[in-house]
């Protein structure tokens, strides 16, 4: 080392010195000056700055070599993640119980790191022993599929590494929320416009629409607490989703003050039982201030009636939400819009795109009826670190302040891309395809022997009975209805330890379990609902 500044080969010293000396003589020389160099790095340089025995000149990750394992794990991730995951030859899980995935999986967290090597083993056994939710005989969940720009998309979101909530530091995705949102809005029929946000979740959606309604109601809460409010009521009904009750619970309204209004057999909110909740909860001298109404119920897919709702709803001068996180994207048909009559005339509703309209999760949004900047006042909280006054630029692009959250992710990206890809009139084939399959698998179901369809569906659920020949000459009651009810746990069972498909099964009131298949992803064709059905059969065909 003759000086800092005269950069030496490493591989011509090495040639050089290699010529002068015999091999022991080198690897001495060789010897002593890596342990001279190891005595020097702990020792402060007063050219280098030097805190804490750090040497802080130049970056300590190798940029290059971690733009090789990207490489590498992106090449993992195309073959196993997409191509493999999405073929309809290969399975849609590798079952393991808990036990013996900790065990194949090294859960352990140590001190020292693992080799690259190991690293993307890793990735390949997260990817491998995960349940492919793109495969097309995934019929699990109110999502399934696997959409192209949607998920390019998310991987520009983790690349790009920023969060939305000031124009400063996400520009385009800011832009772009809002114009997602101006469309979703325009396609809901708030013709005076509205305001919103995308969040994680339904489940966050419905608890904005609760602390809004609450704030609207009476707005010295968000300063007071619940000291400023009488008890305060929310009216729902029995098929709604469970997060209303959370949303309750959370916000300090207490879930015995969510009133379940009774719906009919086909899980569709009673519009007279509705109002006779509100005079009772008014009788007790408590304050209705909010309704929830669904469009697309998670177990039937059931569509309550909006138009009724509303008219109540502005009799008493009530607040009304509908959770259309899985309904609403019959919006975006002409021929199944109908579904959501009397939309436009509520005051919010949540809708995820990553559901009948396949974006990457998570991909929700809250949509308000609002011009006031009320989601801004009810959730402000001024932080002067983010939302400066005195920017450079226009401050009304910084929406972080309308949100719960201080870090939120892009996730309008995800739908803004891929409806740039497909276009409305993609995406609206995209419904009319799935409501299509939905029908042609009810009308096999209707055709099959020791298959039985709970209702006619109206949305994208289907929801059935598969009963064993064993049981197709017992009466209908309850000796039926009890050995009935263990048929769809072993077939779903037996299917998920085969890794042939997966279906869903639950209960419904006094109804023994059924199957629920949600139709959605467009790489689903005729074949594949044949096969569940006869996969189901000779699944179950001995019990």
């Amino acid at each position: 080392k003759e000086n800092h500044n005269k950069v030496v080969c490493a591989a011509d010293m090495v040639a050089y010195w290699l010529d002068q000396l015999n091999e022991f003589e080198f690897f001495v020389c060789l010897f002593a000056g890596v342990k001279f160099y190891e005595s020097q790095s702990n020792v402060a340089d007063s050219r280098l700055p030097v805190i804490n025995n750090f040497v802080l000149n130049g970056p300590t990750v190798d940029v290059h070599a971690a733009e090789e394992f990207v490489h590498q794990a992106m090449e993992i991730i195309m073959d196993e993640a997409v191509r493999k995951s999405t073929d309809v030859k290969e399975k849609v899980c590798e079952w393991r119980s808990p036990e013996q995935l900790k065990e194949l999986l090294d859960l352990e967290l140590r001190d020292e790191g693992e080799p690259e090597a190991k690293i993307l083993q890793r990735c390949s056994e997260a990817i491998r022993y995960s349940i492919k939710t793109g495969h097309p005989h995934f019929f699990n969940q109110l999502y399934a599929g696997m959409e192209p720009y949607s998920m390019v998309a998310s991987f520009i979101i983790e690349a790009t590494k920023t969060s939305l909530y000031t124009y400063e530091v996400a520009p385009v995705f800011t832009l772009m929320e809002e114009a997602v949102l101006r469309k979703m809005i325009e396609m809901v029929g708030w013709k005076e416009g509205g305001d919103g946000i995308f969040n994680p979740g339904g489940s966050m959606s419905n608890m904005y629409a609760v602390n809004l309604a609450r704030y609207r109601y009476c707005r010295d809460i968000k300063m007071n607490g619940l000291f400023a409010a009488p008890r305060m009521v929310i009216l729902t009904s029995q098929e709604c989703h469970y997060s209303i009750s959370k949303a309750a619970a959370l916000l300090g309204i207490g879930t015995k003050n969510v009133y379940v209004v009774p719906s009919d057999k086909r899980g569709k909110m009673i519009p007279s039982a509705l109002e006779d909740q509100i005079k009772r909860a008014k009788s007790e001298g408590a304050v209705p201030f909010m309704v929830n109404a669904t469009a697309g119920t998670t177990v039937l897919g059931a569509f309550d009636p909006i138009d009724e709702i509303a008219d109540i709803c502005e009799k008493y001068d009530l607040w009304l939400h509908v959770d259309a996180c899985w309904g609403g994207a019959a919006l975006m048909s002409n021929k199944h819009k109908h579904l959501l009559n009397g939309i436009h005339r509520v005051n919010s509703m949540a809708w995820n795109p990553h559901k009948m309209m396949m974006a990457s999760l998570q991909c929700s949004a809250f949509l308000v009826r609002d011009k006031t900047s009320l989601l801004q006042h009810c959730h402000s909280a001024q932080a002067s670190y983010l939302f400066q006054q005195d920017k450079f630029y226009d401050v009304s692009y910084d929406t972080g302040d309308k949100s719960v959250q201080c870090s939120r992710k892009p996730d309008a990206f995800k739908f803004w891309l891929m409806w740039k890809a497909l276009g409305t009139t993609e995406m609206e084939q995209r419904v009319d395809r799935a409501l299509a399959l939905a029908r042609y698998l009810a009308q096999e179901i209707n055709k099959r022997e020791g298959f039985q369809l709970l209702m006619e569906p109206e949305f994208a659920n289907v929801c059935f009975w598969y009963i064993p020949p064993s049981l197709r000459n017992l009466p209908a009651g309850p000796e039926l209805w009890e050995k009935l009810h263990t048929v769809a746990p072993v077939v779903k069972e037996r299917m998920m330890k085969k890794g042939s498909m997966m279906v869903g099964y639950q209960t419904h009131r006094d109804k023994p379990n059924f199957f629920r298949m949600v139709v959605i992803s467009p790489q689903v064709s005729r074949e594949d609902l044949d096969f569940a059905l006869d996969e189901i059969q000779h699944l179950g065909k001995d019990l």
